[in-house]
């Protein structure tokens, strides 16, 4: 019995690991074909869109960074992602904090505040925002981004950030505060370091929407040397003509730093499941 056993679970697990290998597959061809049309030109493309290209175009990503001018759109989307976590962190967990783990009579109704926001599509205050910010002369401006993407992101962030708060056990606040430590040690020393899943689920959720954000800076942003990536990318379709070798050298640019991002914080967000487990 157990022979037969150990041969079913061993089937099973050759099951699972065909799965997800074809799983995987399915999620990197895209992204394999999307570099291997970066390297043709559109004449290739379009006769043969699966062959094998007979020269390597390189110069499709030199083009692609200059004639973009995806440097300064680079820098301009890091700054404003940047700030905006780095903000949506730090506001959203302080906030969540107050709602989860301290008592007061419009925490219920401040968590229904926020959720409100998780509600409202960003194209129903477009207008409003835009005439309110160009009154304060925040368009065309990084700042003016800054803040409705701090805004949009606050939500989901608190939302997220108070059901681990929620989740940790009441003695350790109680210990804490019988060996005198104050509600801000409690949050810094305590809530955060046993919340970062959190905290990093968040801020890969924040990073990677705000970075591939069209609408609004296409909206709040006229000048060039003040567009973001995805507006950025937008120049290589045109009216008339699109490149389109070009453009998927360019769109190969722009997801380097997600992926990257991703790589580098993946296993922390899968290190720090277990990182708050209380042992008795």
């Amino acid at each position: 019995m157990q022979k037969s056993g150990r041969k079913k679970s061993k089937l099973a697990m050759k099951f699972i690991y065909i799965f997800l290998s074809l799983l995987a597959v399915v999620y990197l061809l895209p992204l394999l074909w999307v570099i291997y049309v970066s390297l043709k030109d559109d004449k290739t493309l379009f006769v043969s869109p699966w062959a094998m290209p007979e020269h390597l175009m390189f110069e499709n990503y030199s083009f692609a960074w200059t004639a973009g001018k995806l440097g300064t759109a680079t820098l301009n989307s890091a700054i404003v992602c940047g700030v905006t976590l780095l903000l949506c962190l730090l506001v959203g967990s302080m906030a969540a904090f107050a709602i989860g783990r301290m008592r007061w009579k419009l925490s219920g109704a401040m968590m229904t505040y926020f959720l409100t926001g998780m509600m409202i599509p960003v194209h129903c205050i477009l207008i409003p925002v835009f005439t309110r910010f160009s009154k304060m002369h925040l368009t065309n401006s990084l700042t003016g981004l800054i803040l409705p993407y701090l805004t949009l992101s606050l939500p989901i962030t608190i939302f997220i950030m108070t059901g681990f708060f929620q989740s940790l056990p009441n003695e350790l606040f109680e210990s804490a505060c019988i060996d005198g430590c104050s509600i801000y040690r409690s949050f810094t020393h305590i809530a955060l370091p046993l919340s970062r899943t959190g905290l990093f689920v968040t801020g890969l959720m924040t990073f990677v929407a705000n970075w591939n954000e069209l609408l609004l800076a296409m909206v709040f942003i006229s000048d060039d040397s003040k567009k973001t990536l995805p507006v950025s990318l937008s120049k290589f379709v045109g009216p008339y003509n699109t490149n389109y070798s070009q453009m998927f050298a360019a769109i190969v640019i722009a997801i380097i730093p997600t992926i990257i991002v991703y790589c580098m914080f993946s296993n922390q967000i899968v290190d720090g499941l277990t990182a708050g487990a209380v042992k008795g």
